[in-house]
């Protein structure tokens, strides 16, 4: 009886840690086949979150860093070069008159006027000016092309930094990791946690200060 009762548990237990390991394969599948996308659409809607957990999933091994890269800088490009069009284009609208009347709207053009090239490249970095700047520099005199320019160079080098800051991080949470002894779907599932968070916290904030 015991050792019929024995192989049920065992069997159970064996079923149980299958399962288990196939939901962390489903979840690694899910990254490694969306993760590329999920990083650019990040980047798109809020910014440095999506390039840093770009860089943390790059560093376990489910995309490959070169193109997490590629995806935050294409990402974070593209949405400076929407904001710089809408301004441009439909500077008349009540869409970017609202923008125009935020004080951060009005610092950005006066940045712009003192260091015009220095400023269309550094906007990025700059807390509080991520949206603004290529909407008020749209609405300004200077040109597409070195708009367009500039902010490719500048999307390339903010997501190598943030992308490489992102990678750091997953060192140090490998060397936690190790220590605290956690399941990879854990692991992973924090980090999504984490960021989604993040990245939750950020939108409010933005939506606060429409």
């Amino acid at each position: 009886m015991r050792s019929c009762c024995g192989s049920w548990a065992w069997g159970n237990e064996r079923r149980l840690g299958a399962s288990i390991s196939e939901r962390a394969m489903t979840v690694e599948a899910i990254i490694a086949r969306w993760g590329i996308a999920a990083v650019f659409a990040g980047t798109m809607l809020e910014g440095e979150t999506a390039v840093i957990a770009g860089g943390l999933i790059a560093h376990q091994g489910l995309i490959a860093w070169p193109l997490a890269l590629a995806a935050g800088a294409l990402g974070s490009f593209l949405a400076d070069q929407f904001f710089f069009a809408a301004g441009r284009r439909y500077r008349d609208r009540p869409f970017v008159q609202r923008w125009m009347q935020k004080r951060a709207f009005a610092k950005a053009l006066n940045l712009l006027e003192r260091y015009p090239v220095g400023f269309i490249f550094a906007f990025r970095f700059l807390y509080g000016f991520r949206t603004v700047s290529p909407l008020a520099i749209g609405t300004s005199r200077v040109p597409a092309m070195t708009f367009l320019t500039i902010n490719a160079l500048a999307a390339v080098i903010w997501a190598s930094l943030f992308t490489a800051l992102g990678y750091w991080f997953g060192e140090a949470v490998t060397e936690l990791a190790g220590r605290l002894r956690p399941s990879r779907q854990t692991l992973l599932m924090g980090v999504a946690v984490l960021s989604s968070g993040f990245a939750i916290f950020q939108f409010v904030r933005w939506w606060k200060e429409r």
